[in-house]
């Protein structure tokens, strides 16, 4: 499996492609919605980067790689290109670098990408890791039409997009023949739960009206506030995101739902000590992560 698909003799070459995608930009984002949550993500860059709940200082320090759960679903990435869709700050996307990956983060928020930027330097995978401004939607354009080897997509990504069809025929254009894509995020079922108690309070099923937040909060620790204004979310059944990638032409290998948490997102939940959170004893065992792992045929 290559770096690249082959386009045509009319396309840039490879070395031309790489380093234009560092400073890669598609157009606006014509979705207020999208807008305003590429807003608030901006404000939240500064304040991730120095919390304790990221711990950058401390995953640079550690070098940091992809988590058990991860390595154990795609193995050995060595010499492979792994295009990594809605980074945030870039540290998981850098943990496939150390894994050996060539990858490529991509993001909507130009103050997390400069951030992502920044840490590949301090972290001494400039060379591995590169990093792409662009609304998700637009990744196949703003990548300049390339596949890769594995298409990754990490906790926190779907909610926060408002068709989960459009988004798989994107992932569907990213992967290689013979490629992959794999997915771990948290599952439907717990973002439809209260935050406080263990009842459904939203939709489980993706609908036109999004969940709007304008909480002054963040699931990261804050020194304190940050501004009031909205973040649009929606729900996607897991049917619903199963059956839209094998719409567009990918392989389900196999599908799996845990009973636990990558953050502390019920108060209900107690830490592990090995990066994640479980149920507290005698609460009922519920989805609240799923992986996914598909292939594209050759």
């Amino acid at each position: 499996m290559g770096m690249w698909s082959a386009a045509s003799q009319s396309q840039p070459s490879r070395s031309e492609k790489i380093s234009n995608m560092a400073g890669a930009e598609t157009s606006p984002l014509n979705d207020e919605r999208l807008a305003a949550n590429r807003a608030a993500w901006d404000a939240r860059v500064p304040v991730h980067a120095a919390s304790r709940s990221y711990d950058v200082e401390g995953r640079l320090r550690d070098k940091q790689g992809p988590h058990p759960w991860e390595l154990e679903a795609l193995g050995d990435v060595s010499g492979l290109r792994l295009v990594h869709l809605q980074c945030h700050l870039g540290l998981d996307t850098l943990a496939w670098a150390r894994a050996g990956a060539s990858v490529v983060g991509l993001d909507f928020s130009p103050t997390a990408i400069e951030t992502a930027q920044s840490l590949a330097g301090q972290a001494g995978l400039s060379d591995r890791a590169q990093f792409v401004c662009a609304d998700v939607y637009d990744a196949p354009a703003a990548l300049h039409g390339g596949t890769f080897d594995v298409v990754y997509v990490s906790t926190g990504a779907l909610c926060w997009l408002p068709s989960v069809d459009r988004w798989a025929a994107v992932v569907a254009a990213l992967v290689a023949p013979g490629g992959r894509f794999y997915l771990h995020d948290g599952h439907p079922m717990a973002w439809a739960l209260a935050d406080e108690r263990l009842t459904v309070e939203h939709t489980y099923f993706e609908e036109d009206d999004p969940f709007v937040d304008d909480s002054t909060g963040t699931y990261a620790d804050a020194p304190g506030p940050l501004p009031r204004q909205p973040m649009y979310e929606w729900n996607h059944g897991l049917g619903e995101t199963v059956t839209a990638l094998i719409r567009h032409g990918l392989q389900l290998v196999w599908l799996k739902e845990h009973d636990w948490a990558v953050w502390p997102r019920f108060p209900w939940l107690i830490h592990t000590g090995d990066g994640r959170w479980v149920p507290s004893p005698g609460t009922p065992r519920i989805p609240l992560q799923f992986e996914l792992l598909a292939t594209r045929s050759l």
